[in-house]
């Protein structure tokens, strides 16, 4: 087995990435990778922060602005 040492955070990242590029190969360990993003944001926060939308408005708004193109008012 693999003597690593736990302390050094480079150290494990370059034997861990060398196993991952040798188990998966380099498109198979990038695809592996992706799946891991921890995004950014809090969605909970930013999600109740918004204001509720009514559809109807908001299609009624999209096709008020397509008439207003149409109609050269833009």
């Amino acid at each position: 087995m693999l003597q690593v040492n736990l302390n050094n955070p480079m150290e494990i990242q370059i034997i861990g990435m060398n196993a991952l590029k040798e188990a998966l190969g380099p498109i198979g360990t990038v695809r592996f990778l992706r799946q891991y993003n921890p995004g950014y944001g809090d969605y909970t926060s930013e999600r109740q922060a918004m204001p509720d939308i009514d559809p109807d408005e908001t299609i009624a708004s999209i096709r008020e602005f397509k008439q207003k193109k149409q109609q050269g008012s833009l």
